[in-house]
């Protein structure tokens, strides 16, 4: 007989989520370059290969909740207060998720400045991003009506917000400004 498929996936989610505390333990200790992926694995104890089941590589261990991305993305756009524009919404999500703003927990920050010093995490993370472009655009065309063009361009530009937040001296004023420019468009002074 089989183990019901409730317990398996319980098992398989509490692996996931000993992998990437393991890893994001070992790289806030260590640092992202010097973490092996056979590293992460031992200190979980599990085998790389079971790591690879997982994750499909190093930086995906950062981002380990990617798949969650994209629904509160959308759900930012979707269940904002009314009165509430979009780009305010997108605003708000990116200053939480990216920031930390109002983030209580005490490894948010410096897994944020982890993002920012390291180069290919930093990548990965606007590429991860971007990749929720689509479905982002889909959701403010529903809400507002607007064509699908101007929705595409509103949800691409919001989302490279993100890369403006790993290399500005002061990520909350970046955004702030990012989302104005896309609320109010370019006023030169």
């Amino acid at each position: 007989m089989t183990a019901p498929i409730g317990r398996r996936e319980r098992k398989k989610a509490a692996t996931r989520q000993s992998l990437a505390d393991a890893a994001l333990n070992l790289f806030l200790a260590h640092g992202y370059d010097r973490v092996t992926l056979r590293d992460v694995a031992e200190a979980a104890d599990v085998s790389t290969t079971t790591l690879l089941k997982h994750f499909p590589g190093k930086e995906a261990l950062v981002f380990d909740e990617e798949a969650d991305q994209e629904a509160r993305l959308v759900a930012a756009v979707r269940d904002r207060a009314p009165g509430q524009s979009v780009p305010q919404a997108l605003c708000a999500h990116v200053k939480r998720t990216r920031i930390g703003e109002r983030n209580p927990d005490p490894r948010f920050a410096p897994l944020v400045e982890l993002v920012r010093n390291t180069p290919a995490l930093s990548e990965y993370s606007r590429r991860m991003w971007i990749r929720h472009q689509g479905a982002l655009a889909r959701a403010i065309a529903e809400d507002s009506g607007a064509d699908d063009l101007r929705c595409a361009a509103l949800a691409r530009f919001a989302l490279e917000v993100s890369a403006l937040v790993d290399h500005a001296d002061d990520p909350g004023r970046a955004v702030d400004a990012a989302f104005d420019l896309l609320e109010h468009g370019w006023q030169a002074r």
